[in-house]
């Protein structure tokens, strides 16, 4: 497919998607969402990338929804919209690899949905969050309503939707919504490093490690538990595990 709103770059086992409508703030349409589930299914049965970092260009992440497209929409098309960019931030959050989000700027309604539909967030000083869409007499399309809760509280969700109210890269790191806040100049090598240590680990660790934590989270303690001790025993039959192990009691770095 040739790309006309992703920019793909792909080495060190790391995927790199920068979305670029600068002129529209990278604003989510029908377009990106056709591209980004392409670049998904082009993505999900390689085993040579082991992480998925995504940003924006310019001073947004995405800053929202794109309304010159939906401002014409009546109820059937506004809800095969809201739908559409909800099966494609399932996608993105049930990927096999772990997925950082590198909150460059705005991140605001769709770009916040976007961003919370990856695995953790690490954000710029200049980055700013919220969900405006009340603004507009509307709510949230993209699960802002369920994820935001899951991530910040019920306060916090209901703060941010009712209020509409934007808020910092500090204060989403205060209320959970980001892990980690760097200067702006230092984004992308921070988010990096990261990709790049999560990507030296043995093959199947993380995406284990991820699939477990996120279903877990969807079932009661004692059998996200019970399930967890399965995937623990089966590792002792994988190589890998074993290398890691031999490699710590030899003390050096394994041989993955």
């Amino acid at each position: 497919m040739d790309y006309q709103i992703l920019k793909i770059q792909i080495a060190d086992r790391i995927a790199l998607v920068t979305i670029s409508r600068p002129a529209a703030l990278n604003a989510l349409n029908t377009d990106f969402f056709k591209e980004f589930n392409h670049f998904l299914d082009d993505l999900e049965p390689r085993d040579d990338v082991k992480v998925l970092v995504i940003t924006g260009e310019g001073k947004s992440f995405v800053a929202g929804a794109d309304i010159a497209e939906m401002v014409h929409m009546n109820s059937a098309e506004g809800y095969a919209f809201s739908t559409f960019g909800q099966r494609t931030f399932d996608r993105l959050e049930q990927l096999r690899i772990p997925v950082i989000a590198a909150v460059n700027g705005y991140a605001l309604g769709g770009g916040c949905e976007l961003a919370m539909s990856c695995d953790f967030r690490i954000a710029s000083k200049l980055a700013k969050f919220g969900q405006p869409e009340i603004n507009l007499g509307m709510i949230p399309g993209y699960a802002a309503t369920q994820r935001l809760s899951r991530l910040t509280g019920l306060g916090n969700a209901l703060y941010l939707i009712l209020t509409a109210d934007t808020i910092t890269a500090d204060d989403a790191l205060r209320i959970g919504l980001v892990q980690k806040v760097t200067e702006p100049e230092l984004l992308m090598e921070e988010v990096m490093k990261m990709a790049s240590k999560i990507a030296r680990n043995s093959s199947q660790a993380a995406p284990t490690s991820k699939r477990i934590i996120r279903s877990g989270i969807a079932t009661d303690f004692k059998e996200a538990s019970e399930e967890e001790a399965i995937e623990f025993g089966k590792q002792f039959d994988d190589e890998a595990t074993k290398e890691g192990m031999k490699a710590f009691l030899e003390k050096r770095k394994p041989n993955w």
